[in-house]
């Protein structure tokens, strides 16, 4: 197993930005699928972003594609989301996700470890 710790939410004012940082820790997270949802008050956890092993291949939703963009540091066993141009919709507990057999994908049965969350709370 691995263990997820996300940091970096936060409030911020509609248009502002925030970067999300995942720590991973347990095997070595370069063969993983690293991944971001996101769950508002009253919803589904929704798919966020995903980035493969390597980084080569990236796999937006539509709801925040042209804004988000995610990163990882296999080095430093750290993932990244960065969020630009934040709006109020986007205002939920962000989760960052493992996929331990290197699936890249939406569905949330894909990702086998899961961090507590952190809020992003972004006012209008």
């Amino acid at each position: 197993q691995v263990e997820l710790v996300e940091s970096g939410g936060g409030l911020v004012q509609a248009g502002g930005s925030l970067r999300l940082s995942c720590a991973a820790s347990g095997p070595p997270s370069s063969r993983y699928t690293m991944g971001w949802f996101r769950q508002a008050p009253g919803k589904e956890r929704e798919f966020v972003v995903a980035i493969s092993w390597s980084g080569g291949r990236i796999y937006q939703g539509d709801s925040v594609k042209g804004r988000f963009t995610i990163s990882r540091d296999n080095a430093k066993n750290m993932v990244y989301l960065q969020m630009n141009s934040l709006k109020p919709e986007d205002t939920a507990v962000y989760y960052c996700a493992a996929s331990l057999g290197g699936g890249l994908g939406v569905q949330r049965g894909m990702y086998d470890c899961w961090g507590q969350g952190t809020q992003v709370t972004v006012s209008s």
